[in-house]
């Protein structure tokens, strides 16, 4: 007998022993279990915290494509979810599950939710996560973009570039730093300056660990020593020592692609597609008109 048709089972005697169960698995692989049940719960590789407070509210689902909602609502806790870790971002779009489960037999359960992680708001020691379903997904725009810059990020399936080889990431210590966006080192020469504007900063070990944010700028100081400036700081402090890891930024044009990455093959822009001003051009009687390209 299938899990969903014990449940169902159980809610036709009339005397149920129900209660309601979260799933989180963050990005980086955490995994969180939330349950309103009074007691803890296991299953489905996921130990179930009766103590979180965690409570769900303004359940809505449809059969069609519009989008599912929910809501939880908990206490920020040392053993649950930390307010560090919000402020941090390590909750955005960490993947959720819900189930409604006879507390008294684990095994009869049915998923009433998947989805994401949406909002977070804070306030009083307490959260309230905005649960997005999995339609959300069609709320996002499809396809391909004509225009001149590339439309892929470095790295990923449509770039197909392995920003591990030589000379396209660098793994270092922070040597100064005013711990949340911008980093200085004595020795990059390797590399020339600019080399990672647009590209990003990982962060390896230490309590950022795991975070990142992309490049702004990327240069040589007044006092020599090589900076890099993100464009938005870090959520979590980063200290002298700790790990991060470089990589080189892509501006979009085909000429980098061609030129900085040898990756012209796989750039997924149109760089010969007209411009607004040959779109707005016309012939003149003073002119060549002898059937050619307008100029």
């Amino acid at each position: 007998m299938s899990t969903q048709q014990e449940l169902y089972d159980h809610l036709e005697t009339g005397l149920t022993t129900i209660a309601r169960a979260w799933g989180i698995v963050r990005s980086d692989g955490a995994r969180f279990g939330f349950t309103d049940h009074d007691c803890d719960l296991s299953f489905e590789d996921f130990q179930f915290k009766a103590s979180s407070g965690v409570t769900a509210s303004l359940l809505e689902q449809s059969s069609g494509l519009s989008v599912d909602n929910s809501e939880a609502l908990g206490v920020l806790s040392d053993f649950g979810v930390k307010e560090a870790d919000i402020l941090a971002g390590r909750f955005d779009d960490a993947q959720v599950t819900a189930w409604m489960v006879n507390w008294a037999n684990p095994d009869a359960r049915t998923v009433i939710f998947r989805g994401s992680i949406g909002e977070i708001g804070r306030s009083n020691g307490a959260f309230r996560a905005e649960l997005r379903g999995l339609s959300e997904a069609m709320n996002r725009p499809l396809g391909r973009v004509f225009q001149k810059p590339c439309t892929a990020v470095l790295g990923d399936t449509t770039c197909r570039f392995d920003t591990a080889t030589g000379g396209y990431s660098h793994l270092a210590a922070i040597e100064e730093t005013d711990q949340k966006r911008v980093f200085s080192w004595n020795n990059l020469s390797d590399f020339e300056p600019g080399w990672f504007i647009g590209g990003v900063l990982q962060v390896k070990s230490g309590a950022a660990n795991g975070l990142s944010g992309n490049v702004k700028r990327d240069y040589v100081g007044a006092n020599g020593l090589r900076v890099v400036e993100l464009w938005e700081p870090i959520r979590v402090p980063i200290s002298v020592g700790d790990q991060v890891r470089l990589v080189a930024g892509c501006d979009k044009r085909f000429q980098t692609c061609r030129l900085k990455f040898n990756n012209a093959l796989n750039f997924q822009g149109f760089p010969d597609i007209p411009g607004e001003d040959w779109m707005t051009s016309f012939p003149s009687q003073g002119g060549e008109n002898s059937g050619g390209s307008l100029r």
